[in-house]
């Protein structure tokens, strides 16, 4: 059938759909612009910590026929970053580390999931922001956060209140983790793994392993993209659960395991490899940060500051115990495992 055979309904729909849905991924490109800019002119600054502020910030001041293409993007450019960021680590980097340093890294991330879990429970946020937490805390932050919102659909606001929670505390640890690294006297090697194990986002651990020299920010990369590879197991474990109970969006059962995840082993395997060229690897990650940008700004609109203002103690008391937690279970495990 060529184009001019095609059915004028089918034709229009999917016109209609491109008119729908472009006013909203040119606000969230436009709001990525601003982000990148930010970053550039501050490096210590996230450009998804911009995004996401500039998202909860805009909210009020975005047009409604953007909103559904902003939520349409949100949605697809979240599962596509979490895709490419497989590609930023291959399983060699990881067997590397000896089998001493990868059971660490797992023991930290579940404990740090599960006593997360529980610190919620205790201190009574609701399921859904203590999941989105203990994900983001003991795996990789905002990244970590948006993959299990994929399979959960979680409320916007905790979404948000997470992202800001991993924000907050991954900032502050740029500022610690060196300084008690240095009173408590660890060689680079030691502060590189602390930093890897313990801080939430990549770009918060390469910020804090940096004052003890290059060394250390090698050591803190491949610990911390460790746990990035344990994001695809907890994510199709959780999204198992709720497919079980069939609480998926819109009371559909949610798949075994998303095709995102599958999209992300995939792009672990294809790296390990080494096959994929340099100039590809420095062009995904690029486009990761601006996928996740956009999906961040996009999150951060769906966020009513009220609402995130009256919920937000008990989120800050959260992220305050989440990352002692697995600062200390870090450094427990490290010394158990004579690593450093």
């Amino acid at each position: 059938m060529t184009t001019s055979d095609t059915p004028p309904t089918e034709r229009d729909g999917v016109a209609v759909r491109i008119r729908r849905v472009a006013p909203g991924l040119v606000v969230a490109a436009l709001a990525t612009a601003v982000a990148l800019g930010v970053n550039a002119a501050l490096p210590p600054v996230s450009a998804l910590t911009v995004a996401v502020v500039l998202g909860v910030l805009a909210a009020p001041l975005i047009p409604e026929r953007a909103r559904e293409g902003l939520r349409w993007g949100t949605r697809a450019f979240l599962r596509l970053g979490v895709v490419l960021l497989g590609l930023q680590l291959g399983l060699g980097e990881v067997l590397g580390l000896g089998p001493v340093t990868v059971l660490v890294v797992v023991v930290v991330v579940l404990v740090g999931f599960a006593g997360t879990l529980l610190l919620g429970r205790l201190l009574g946020v609701s399921r859904g922001l203590g999941l989105l937490v203990a994900t983001g805390f003991s795996i990789c932050g905002a990244s970590a956060i948006a993959a299990m919102d994929s399979v959960t659909e979680s409320d916007k606001e905790d979404v948000a209140t997470a992202v800001t929670l991993v924000t907050l505390y991954g900032s502050l640890a740029i500022a610690l983790v060196p300084l008690i690294g240095s009173e408590l006297g660890m060689s680079e090697h030691r502060l590189g793994a602390w930093a890897g194990l313990s801080v939430h986002e990549v770009a918060q651990v390469v910020a804090a392993a940096s004052p003890a020299g290059a060394a250390a920010v090698a050591v803190a990369v491949v610990v911390k993209l460790t746990r990035v590879i344990l994001l695809a197991p907890m994510v199709a474990g959780v999204g198992l659960m709720h497919r079980r109970r069939g609480t998926g969006a819109g009371g559909k059962r949610p798949p075994v395991v998303p095709l995102f995840v599958v999209g992300f082993l995939a792009m672990i395997a294809a790296r390990s490899t080494g096959l994929v060229p340099g100039a590809v690897l420095s062009f995904t990650g690029t486009l990761t940060t601006l996928l996740f940008a956009a999906a961040l700004f996009g999150l951060g609109s769906e966020v009513r500051l009220g609402k995130l203002l009256q919920t937000g103690k008990r989120g800050l008391v959260l992220g305050a115990l989440s990352t002692l937690l697995v600062g200390s279970v870090s450094l427990v495990a490290m010394s158990i495992g004579g690593i450093g």
